[in-house]
């Protein structure tokens, strides 16, 4: 029986995990040595940046194209032939995401918490969770992985998270780049 005065769910929130999956989708093909559209992809990426709306899912998709530039396979560009296609906005949200990322392993080595080898996650088979570990972690230049879970950990701890639009902005400002 349905209970008139009970609502409807409400709308879901912003980050859906339709929206999640598209940026790791995205992210993968942007990725990738073979894919011919990388520098259009990260155009659409640099365009989005440039409203407040467009800055989580641009974010999103550039820290999963970082995660999965960082194992060092083969079948993915490397950071260094990512980062000269990116626009001026895309290039400070990725030297960001990598302040923030160098910081939270930082944290835990000041920590002493020891880190694993990417190396299980990397040999993963299947597809769709190979996508899921590969995009939610990093491999550091010492063969160890940080993921999502550290990342959560540092921002409770420290109470330093990822800038806004906002930061980005005023970064821009500084750089000369102006914003808008």
């Amino acid at each position: 029986m349905r209970f008139p005065w009970r609502r409807r769910p409400s709308a879901p929130p912003a980050d859906t995990d339709d929206e999640l999956h598209l940026a790791r989708q995205v992210a993968y093909r942007a990725a990738r040595r073979d894919h011919p559209s990388t520098v259009e992809i990260l155009a659409l990426g640099e365009e989005a940046l440039v409203d407040e709306h467009g800055y989580a899912p641009a974010v999103r998709v550039l820290e999963n194209v970082q995660n999965l530039t960082s194992h060092g396979l083969d079948e993915f560009r490397s950071p260094e032939d990512i980062r000269p296609l990116l626009g001026p906005r895309s290039a400070i949200c990725w030297d960001t995401l990598n302040g923030f990322w160098n910081d939270v392993a930082e944290w835990r080595l000041q920590n002493g918490v020891p880190m694993e080898s990417s190396a299980p996650i990397l040999a993963v088979e299947d597809e769709e969770l190979r996508l899921l570990l590969w995009t939610s972690n990093r491999t550091l230049p010492t063969g160890e992985r940080l993921g999502i879970a550290d990342a959560v950990r540092y921002e409770k701890v420290v109470g330093a998270s990822l800038p806004e639009y906002s930061d980005l902005a005023a970064a821009l400002r500084a750089a000369g780049s102006g914003s808008s």
